[in-house]
């Protein structure tokens, strides 16, 4: 007879994985807590990022607007963005393996 409670342990870990990743908001949109305590904090190491995105979408107009109207920095409208589209694509960020301290 074999010993199942190291494969219990592995599917309870898994299920509370999938659940945790699970939690949605009504509305894909709304910012992650994680990632609001990252932004919020002054100390969160930061990089540029610099990708080619089509003119036609007025993509850098439309943040400087959105500056203007809110007070957010440009990276944090970015961030936020990014961030809210990727999680609701199931890509969340794994805070363990890129160094940072969680949240």
């Amino acid at each position: 007879m074999h010993n199942i409670d190291f494969y219990v342990g592995q599917l309870r870990a898994i299920a509370d994985a999938l659940e945790a990743q699970s939690e949605s908001h009504s509305d894909p949109l709304t910012p992650h807590p994680e990632t609001l305590e990252v932004i919020n904090n002054r100390h969160t190491k930061r990089g540029q990022m610099n990708y080619a995105v089509p003119d036609i979408l007025q993509l850098q107009r439309r943040i400087r607007r959105c500056n203007a109207d809110t007070d957010m920095p440009h990276g944090d409208i970015v961030a936020l963005a990014l961030d809210a589209w990727l999680r609701a694509k199931g890509y969340p960020p794994d805070f363990k393996k890129s160094g940072e301290k969680a949240p």
